[in-house]
């Protein structure tokens, strides 16, 4: 699935000037711990958080995630912009909790990463 199909999905408001469509999905991580997402995602990741820190961004890069969806209407700052915007990082924001977002992905066919086939 991609990026513009979640982006419909969780009803996001979009930050960053990237081509959703061209930015394909295989599965999602939902966490608020850094620790966990280093330690169980793999590429091609979808990461839900409810963190809104420039970190986030720094792990999403070196783990070569492919975005941020900030969780519960929580919204970066101008600085997670442009640093998003000079890395080709997509970020999106929804008012949905983490548990409905991750929900309403998995039930749309976007596993978690135990599942990544």
């Amino acid at each position: 699935m991609d990026l513009a199909e979640i982006q419909k999905i969780l009803q996001a408001k979009v930050y960053t000037d990237v081509n959703l469509a061209d930015i394909e999905i295989k599965t999602a991580c939902g966490s608020d711990l850094l620790s966990d997402v280093l330690a169980f995602t793999k590429e091609k990741t979808l990461l839900l958080t409810g963190l809104i820190h420039p970190q986030v961004l720094r792990t999403v890069e070196m783990l070569d995630l492919v975005g941020v969806v900030f969780v519960r209407g929580k919204e970066p700052s101008r600085e997670m912009i442009e640093l998003a915007q000079e890395k080709g990082l997509p970020l999106l924001s929804t008012a949905y909790p983490m548990y409905e977002a991750c929900g309403k992905l998995y039930s749309k066919g976007i596993p978690g990463n135990s599942e990544q086939q």
